[in-house]
């Protein structure tokens, strides 16, 4: 009888500015959130990255590992609501890029950074990438411009970028904000980062409440926020070593 399962060893971990689920982008490359992959031997050896400095990007096949849904057959569904239509409408799960899916497996293409040697660990840094601190990587491959990138490609429901909404400060968060630049517990990168991933809207699509105050992690900050039609404001921004 033929085997159904295949088993992928784990060759490494995102160290990642996302520590929750909630706000990591739905897609790579809508931010310029730096991270890097941490390599487990043996296949930290700099010998495999060998080359790898001339690719401008790269796939990394990954592991949705923070699913409360269940991966396999008895727990299949074939049908999802994607984000990008409301979260009501219904849509085949191979006609989407869901994390409840048959196999578990994400793919994502990230502008490289670079490979160090650092702390004795063997790092790949990256850009863009659309992935949990401590998601598990499968595979790297790089990205090849000539049959990746496919010229007048349709992506059906998802033909273009998300809209992004307008960032705002309030005078509270404007002063926080300043208060952590100077002690130097966050940087302008980070800030940046930051407000791209709030102007992508991580609330659930099916919540419209004015009102409501948002919760969001990211990179040891914690952000209190609202939103509202196509504007988000930032109410509180701490640092988590300093936060009360």
């Amino acid at each position: 009888m033929m085997n159904n399962d295949l088993l992928l060893p784990i060759i490494g971990y995102m160290r990642s500015p996302f520590t929750e689920k909630f706000g990591v982008p739905r897609q790579p490359n809508l931010t310029d959130s730096i991270s890097y992959v941490v390599f487990n031997a043996p296949y930290d050896d700099l010998n495999a990255f060998l080359g790898i400095e001339q690719f401008s990007h790269l796939w990394l096949l990954w592991q949705f590992h923070d699913n409360k849904r269940k991966n396999d057959a008895k727990d299949f569904k074939p049908l999802i609501r994607p984000p990008r239509l409301g979260g009501n409408q219904k849509i085949g799960v191979f006609a989407s890029r869901s994390m409840y899916r048959p196999a578990p497996v994400g793919l994502s293409v990230v502008q490289l950074i670079a490979v160090k040697r650092e702390q004795g660990e063997t790092r790949l840094y990256v850009k863009g990438a659309d992935l949990l601190d401590g998601t598990p990587i499968i595979d790297i491959k790089p990205y090849l411009a000539y049959v990746d990138a496919v010229a007048n490609a349709s992506s059906g429901y998802a033909q273009d970028a998300p809209p992004l909404l307008n960032v705002h400060w309030s005078k509270a968060a404007t002063q926080q904000k300043d208060q952590l630049l100077q002690q130097q517990l966050i940087n302008i990168e980070t800030l940046t980062a930051l407000a791209q991933v709030l102007a992508l809207n991580p609330k659930p699509a099916y919540q419209n409440d004015p009102e409501k105050i948002y919760g969001l992690s990211y990179a040891q900050c914690n952000v209190k926020f609202t939103v509202d039609r196509e504007n988000i404001t930032i109410l509180a921004i701490e640092h988590q070593l300093t936060a009360s």
